[in-house]
């Protein structure tokens, strides 16, 4: 069957909303594989503490956890590549008429359709992780509520801090993106100038945009992990200090704060795809065209 070009622009929520079905059916399977795994420290806990009094239920529990995470998170993999690839295959045909139906030059529709290919990487690849995370924080924080109350408030703090950090940056990061996103685009057009000044010329703003893009997460990353350090300091403290005394018990809140924590810092990185992907949705909607578009 022929493509034909989409009628509105291409962006993630398109996407989804395009491919609900196949796409909605991933998110379950990642779901029930998140709710899984938020249950690894309570049940390791319990284990924990059943050894100690002799009593082997709590290892086979956690044993038969193990091997149902197994299944459903193989039976997700197998399907999300193909699911994906599929999709891939799909939409870029479409995008590279509705290029051509603009008049762009083919070293843009070139640059754009490598461009293209980073909102289905992030679906299969990112998307599953965010849906994954964000189940993970509302598991670990409802556990960790009915475990230690001030630790709970603790692991908010941290949320609200990287919320303030990219918020406050996120208007930089978009305009960084656009800049980098501008050269990329010239790339195919200066490759083929066999020009060596123009060559390295772009290949030197390009980087400096990189750096520019990594210098502001640097500093975002400072800012975050200074919170984290506070947490993993206070944690121990409220915990001995609150007369918590079962192994086991103290055990299962040290790794869910870890936990907690490999999930919120996680965060930052989608949230930078995320302005990435808006800015790119921004460019591709663009019918005037954006070949002559400078650093």
């Amino acid at each position: 069957m022929e493509s034909t070009p989409p009628k509105q622009a291409i962006s993630l929520q398109s996407l989804i909303i395009r491919f609900r079905w196949r796409v909605s059916f991933t998110f379950a399977l990642v779901i029930v594989e998140s709710l899984l795994d938020v249950l690894y420290p309570l049940f390791i806990g319990l284990a924990i503490d059943g050894l100690l009094q002799k009593e082997y239920a709590g290892l086979i529990q956690l044993t038969v956890l193990g091997i149902v995470s197994l299944a459903f998170g193989t039976a997700r993999r197998f399907y999300d590549t193909r699911i994906y690839s599929g999709i891939y295959c799909q939409i870029l045909p479409e995008m590279v008429t509705n290029e051509r139906n603009f008049g762009r030059s083919v070293s843009t529709i070139s640059a754009r359709s490598a461009l293209l290919t980073e909102f289905v990487d992030f679906l299969e690849n990112s998307m599953p992780e965010i849906v994954r995370g964000v189940v993970s924080l509302i598991g670990i924080l409802v556990i960790i509520a009915t475990l230690n109350w001030t630790v709970f408030f603790a692991c908010l703090g941290i949320l609200l801090l990287i919320i303030t950090v990219y918020g406050v940056s996120g208007k930089t990061n978009y305009r960084l993106n656009a800049n980098y996103n501008n050269q990329l685009e010239k790339q195919i057009e200066e490759l083929e100038s066999n020009d060596l000044k123009r060559v390295s010329r772009h290949y030197s703003l390009l980087m400096q945009w990189k750096i520019r893009l990594s210098d502001l997460e640097t500093r975002n990353y400072l800012a975050i992990w200074i919170g984290v350090i506070a947490l993993f300091v206070y944690t121990p403290l409220s915990v001995i200090e609150g007369g918590v005394t079962s192994y086991g018990l103290v055990s299962s809140i040290f790794m869910y704060v870890f936990n907690y924590v490999d999930s919120s810092i996680a965060f930052p990185f989608y949230i930078q795809q995320l302005i990435r992907l808006k800015e790119i949705s921004s460019r591709l909607a663009n019918s005037r065209g954006n070949d002559s578009a400078t650093a």
